[in-house]
């Protein structure tokens, strides 16, 4: 017989990036909090299975590799030598060191943290499963849904097999398989497949579309694609796994081309980064009578209602980007809401970063959609190649552009592609939430020598000059 709990005035299901800043954020506000996940700690599947361990193993990777490309600069390294147990330890110590950090914050803003899996069994109460087998009911006034997602596999592709990764096993980082397949071009495969190819791995990448990272302009692909092509043994874009078939201590791949000609190939490990689906089955949603969409999002308003106004939905299953700072914003709006306070989630931009090596970064209007609504901007780009600070680095390859509205000069969008692109894009998010204008970056004075200097260049070039880019005036 299930234990009954005691009402909690705000119940959060999910301890995410999405879930835990709004249980932080309702505790803050003085609301009597109670958070479910089916982890000890709070973190989710960003700090546990996502975000933090690939950026921990990016950061190797990248280390690694810069270690190859010093002899440019007249420095040698021997080969390096990797532990594989212990810089999975390294990873494993980097996650539980956050993890143990958020629950800390948790105690101290006396939230209710419960360890167990939930499942709504009407609008106002949610049957708890415990990771000791005992169930529990838990009485809420309000309720925030924070279940997240989980990798996609095609049906076509799935296959109960140790040889057959998604993300999550990818990150377990059990071996380094000497050929790895990697199915799908998007930041996923793209990060994963650098990860395995620094640490010795021979990937191959398979994607169905003409382009990798398909969201994206294909400017800022570009010099990521040409630093991939040295990066990974082969990338075939317009290309698709037919089947998957377990042979030996191995997989047989057959691939499919644009022209329809199919070959095999084995490979010892196989990733599938193809998409990720939101959590919105098996929480009780019919139970409670809450709708969903076509693609199994919970729907949402402004204030991340639900069509039951009690009820919250934050993060990956309540609408794309799937990305975890979005999530975050969402889970302080509910609160917020929930307490009483008149706001809504209504961002201009979200940004966004593929973290491979260059990292290609962007927020607000792309070039790409700018076209397709028939809108007339100004785009301007600054090559790297005259940045004096990435010329120092050694690593010119990248690029700065902005998107402005042509008849303002307000900027739209932002885009770059290069070293640490996803540190430098929060000014591009912070002018155009403020609505600046290009003469605004032209004339906020950026320090010298440094890679934020590319977005003041590239602002210069709106209006048709730039220091260190010569346009000759037409006419």
């Amino acid at each position: 017989m299930s234990k009954k709990l005691e009402k909690t005035q705000v119940l959060v299901l999910g301890a995410g990036p999405g879930g835990y800043a709004a249980a932080f954020k309702a505790a803050d506000l003085g609301l009597q909090v109670t958070l479910v996940d089916t982890e000890a700690n709070p973190g989710g599947v960003c700090l546990y299975k996502g975000c933090i361990p690939s950026k921990a193993l990016l950061h190797v990777a990248r280390v690694i590799n810069e270690a190859k490309e010093a002899s440019e600069f007249g420095l040698s390294f021997s080969s390096p030598k990797i532990d594989l147990q212990k810089l999975k330890a390294w990873k494993e110590e980097v996650v539980g060191k956050l993890t143990a950090g958020l629950s800390m914050l948790s105690k101290q803003r006396k939230i209710n943290f419960i360890q167990g899996r939930g499942d709504l069994i009407d609008p106002h109460q949610l049957l708890i499963q415990g990771t000791d087998g005992e169930e529990s009911i838990l009485p809420f006034e309000y309720c925030i849904l924070a279940t997240g997602s989980r990798p996609f596999i095609p049906p076509h592709l799935a296959l109960e097999s140790l040889h057959l990764w998604n993300s999550s096993k990818a990150l377990a980082l059990e071996e380094v398989p000497s050929k790895l397949l990697v199915v799908g071009g998007g930041y996923i495969g793209l990060e994963l497949g650098s990860v395995y190819a620094a640490l010795g791995s021979q990937v191959h990448v398979v994607e169905m579309l003409d382009t990798l990272l398909a969201s994206v302009d294909r400017d800022l692909i570009r010099p990521l694609a040409r630093r991939l092509e040295n990066t990974f043994h082969s990338i075939r874009l317009k290309t698709k796994v037919v089947s998957i078939v377990e042979k030996g201590t191995g997989l047989t791949i057959v691939l499919e081309d644009a022209e329809g000609k199919q070959s095999e190939e084995d490979f010892d490990k196989v990733l599938i980064a193809v998409g990720r689906k939101p959590n919105s089955s098996g929480i009780g949603l019919r139970a409670c009578g809450i709708l969903k969409d076509e693609k199994d999002f919970i729907k949402v308003d402004a204030e991340r209602r639900t069509n039951l106004p009690h009820i919250f939905a934050i993060g990956d299953v309540a609408g794309e980007p799937m990305l975890a700072h979005k999530a975050t914003h969402e889970g302080i709006v509910a609160a917020e809401v929930i307490a009483g306070e008149k706001v809504i989630f209504d961002p201009r931009c979200i940004p966004a970063v593929v973290f491979t090596d260059p990292e290609v970064a962007w927020c607000g209007l792309t070039e790409t959609d700018a076209k397709k609504q028939n809108l007339e901007v100004k785009v301007s780009r600054f090559p790297w190649t005259a940045s004096g600070r990435a010329l120092s680095l050694g690593r010119s390859e990248g690029m700065t552009k902005i998107i402005c509205d042509a008849a303002t000069e307000q900027v739209l969008g932002v885009g770059i592609v290069g070293v640490g692109a996803g540190d430098l894009i929060s000014e591009g998010v912070l002018a155009i939430e403020m609505g600046t204008t290009a003469s605004d970056l032209k004339l906020s004075i950026h320090p010298h020598p440094t890679l934020s200097e590319t977005l003041m260049e590239a602002a210069e070039g709106i209006s048709g000059t730039s220091l260190h880019v010569y346009k000759p005036k037409r006419g």
